[in-house]
């Protein structure tokens, strides 16, 4: 990497590889929570991930970037994290303030990296892509709070149980 254009792709292929992480790792959060307000808030955000999956490969397409085989390996680590709190021998709603914990582990993972993406390509000239990647930005930020509602208003307090 010699150039910040360089870094941008790198940041595309790894943001490319996390949502691809997530898409096959969501439905198992969705199964292993007990509250249904939990299991609807992670369904709903494995179809948004979807989306932001698409999104994500047509802006590769478009720059006419391969993200091949790249690996995010900090997406693997936190969907480990979350795999060990599923297996984990819990009450219910222990579990499930678990599942948010790890779930907004992922969120802020997925926040940090497309602020500096939508700065790169801002800083690139490419006001048509900082706009698509701003657009899965405020996604994520809004996928946080419905998780920070979740838990404050009820889950939390029910694993104080």
């Amino acid at each position: 990497m010699r150039t910040l254009s360089d870094l941008f792709e790198h940041e595309l292929k790894d943001l490319y590889s996390a949502e691809k992480q997530l898409v096959e790792a969501l439905p198992k959060m969705v199964k292993a929570a007990s509250d249904s307000k939990l299991q609807t808030a992670f369904s709903d955000h494995l179809e948004e991930t979807k989306t932001q999956f698409d999104r994500i490969h047509s802006i590769c397409e478009e720059m006419e970037i391969n993200p091949g085989n790249t690996k995010c390996e900090a997406m693997e680590g936190l969907i480990k994290e979350c795999e060990g709190m599923i297996k984990e021998d819990a009450s219910s709603d222990v579990k499930d303030a678990g599942l948010i914990a790890c779930a907004q582990r992922v969120e802020h993972y997925e926040i940090s990296g497309y602020g500096t993406a939508v700065r790169f390509a801002k800083e690139l000239g490419l006001k048509e892509i900082a706009k698509k990647l701003q657009t899965t930005l405020d996604e994520e930020y809004d996928a946080d709070n419905k998780l920070d509602k979740l838990a404050e208003g009820r889950l939390n307090q029910k694993a104080l149980a």
